[in-house]
């Protein structure tokens, strides 16, 4: 007998073979849906390893009512919708916090924050033109895939340490997540639990998430964005009123909401949890 009751597989990953009931957690599907971010030997290994695990998952699971959705009209499967959380230890960081961190990274006064890996689904390119026309400067937190060459001042930090996270996220004028395709977006929402003010695009799972509270301009709608950006950037009333009021968005989400509905799905498929 194998020294477990159960297999979960955290992004996708499935063992060929196993005795035991198996789960299988989902992010999201864009490798189907927006295959110009990846390279065609990854597109077939990543469709091939996505597809098998919904197939042959006794249960899946998707981190946002998007993700589901995109699963049954592909697959015709159900998923049980379990949402990501932020870090249990995020939030606001105090001013001396950020103080140490704008010396660290030498960060100017004001900037407009991208954390997150620079790759073809993020709309960059436009989000530096909107920061030149608004003369901030744009600073860069993330992993890049692609490189950034547009007018304005960037600042590229690369990988930055999870302690920084929080005090870069308070540090910034604003937070900007102009995204194409998102099947949950972790980075606005560990932005709001860190006091940082949020711009993102009504793409993919953002809506369901910060709908509620955030004006989220179309992906395409560059105008749009760089209007709310603008207003952002210039007003420090209305960036005090959408922070305040983002806080909403984060109260209901939890590890530990994560965790119980995580383990309804183990007892469904009968693992004595």
């Amino acid at each position: 007998m194998p020294p477990f009751d159960l297999y979960h597989g955290l992004d996708a990953d499935l063992p060929w073979r196993c005795p035991m009931p198996t789960v299988s957690t989902i992010h999201d599907l864009s490798v189907f849906d927006l295959p110009d971010g990846y390279s065609p030997i990854r597109i077939q290994g990543e469709r091939l390893l996505v597809g098998r695990a919904i197939r042959r998952a006794d249960a899946v699971i998707a981190v946002s009512e998007f993700t589901a959705e995109r699963i049954a009209d592909r697959f015709g499967r159900e998923a049980v919708v379990t949402r990501l959380a932020p870090r249990s230890d995020l939030e606001p960081a105090t001013d001396d916090q950020v103080d140490a961190v704008r010396r660290r990274h030498r960060l100017p006064d004001r900037f407009v924050l991208h954390v997150g890996t620079i790759e073809p689904r993020k709309a960059i390119p436009a989000l530096a033109a909107s920061c030149h026309r608004h003369r901030i400067p744009l600073v860069l937190a993330g992993r890049r895939d692609v490189d950034v060459r547009e007018p304005g001042e960037i600042l590229a930090l690369g990988h930055v340490p999870a302690e920084d996270l929080a005090p870069l996220y308070r540090a910034a004028t604003v937070v900007a997540y102009p995204s194409r395709y998102e099947g949950f977006g972790l980075p606005p929402i560990e932005a709001i639990a860190s006091g940082g003010t949020v711009l993102a695009t009504a793409v993919g799972a953002l809506p369901e998430l910060l709908g509620s509270v955030l004006e989220l301009p179309a992906p395409d709608d560059h105008d749009a964005f760089d209007d709310v950006l603008g207003t952002l950037v210039a007003d420090p009333d209305a960036r005090s009123e959408l922070t305040e009021a983002a806080r909403a968005i984060v109260d209901d989400l939890s590890w530990d909401a994560t965790a119980d509905r995580t383990l309804d799905v183990y007892r469904r498929l009968g693992c004595p949890v």
